[in-house]
């Protein structure tokens, strides 16, 4: 019962920020393109920063004054503080500043064998970092159990983003991860910990799926954290290990295919990306969106002048 109120709390205050954040989703700073051209807000994300502080706050305030079996923060909801507004911040950096096509992890070692760092390594390995002080927080541990937990929660970091290529995706992974993992860690610490970001991720699914707003590496990479963390603080050691290896396994995989081109050519699976999308004409979407981020490439008529009248369409 306290994860479904902790669920509820996340969502609704998340539904409040977003409603008064109008003007502030219209800054020229958080325009971009997504994968069909259309320009849209990015870097929602932020509003799960904004809306776990809110609720932490006033949650520190209630148990100040007595109200609630708990009059300070928990070690889990600790760590899920830190994870929020490291990544977070990680994620705000490359949303805002991010610029070139370098993506995954031969991109960003490409462009820094040519001497740019970009902002996207420079989130990869803040992110190793983040992950690295989460699961040292709580005492000694040995190397290889630092090495599987941090790597685990950087890797399920980097998943979230990578499956944000089309509207609603990393939301609805997060759903089909977080159902199984809500009922294994029950009304315990994690369990309410993790609840209060998961509610707010859902409460930004419908503008996120219908794409009035894209979450952007803020969001993808804090939802991701925040599920890796889960199962850090929340399960054995073998368990973690095995989550570990099989993220491992779909990281190297996105080097090497297109999520998107897979998940198209999987009936189940396109079925389940596409709902409550936006239905689009073939000349607005294309059958298989690539996985390189929400800009796309202006189109061009030959000569190599730019052609504007597909947008003005849009």
């Amino acid at each position: 019962m306290t994860v479904v109120v902790a669920l509820l709390v996340g969502f609704v205050t998340v539904r409040f920020l977003r409603v008064a954040s109008t003007d502030f989703l219209r800054a020229p700073a958080l325009q971009r393109e997504n994968f069909r051209g259309v320009s849209i807000p990015t870097a929602a994300g932020v509003f799960l920063v904004l809306a776990l502080l809110i609720v932490e706050g006033g949650r520190a305030v209630l148990g100040a004054l007595g109200v609630g079996p708990e009059t300070g923060l928990t070690l889990p909801r600790s760590e899920v503080l830190f994870a929020v507004f490291g990544f977070g911040f990680l994620g705000l950096v490359d949303d805002l500043v991010g610029v070139g096509d370098d993506r995954g992890f031969r991109g960003h070692l490409g462009a820094l064998r040519r001497g740019r760092v970009t902002t996207g390594l420079l989130k990869l390995v803040g992110g190793v970092c983040v992950a690295v002080v989460l699961v040292a927080t709580p005492g000694f541990k040995s190397g290889r159990t630092l090495l599987v937990d941090g790597v685990l929660i950087a890797l399920a970091a980097n998943l979230g983003n990578l499956l944000d290529r089309a509207p609603g995706r990393t939301i609805k992974a997060a759903f089909v991860v977080y159902v199984p993992l809500a009922l294994f860690l029950g009304d315990g610490p994690t369990g309410v910990a993790i609840a209060v970001v998961m509610g707010a991720a859902f409460g930004l699914f419908a503008d996120d799926v219908r794409e009035r707003l894209m979450l952007g590496d803020t969001g993808a990479n804090v939802i991701g954290a925040v599920l890796g963390l889960a199962v850090v603080l929340g399960t054995s050691e073998t368990t973690r290990l095995v989550v570990m290896l099989s993220l491992v396994a779909l990281n190297v995989a996105a080097e090497l295919v297109s999520f998107s081109r897979v998940i198209d050519e999987v009936p189940p699976l396109r079925a389940f990306d596409r709902a409550g999308r936006r239905r689009a004409s073939p000349a607005q979407q294309p059958p298989n969106p690539p996985d390189r981020g929400p800009r796309s490439p202006e189109p061009r008529m030959p000569g190599g002048t730019v052609d504007r009248s597909l947008r003005r369409r849009q």
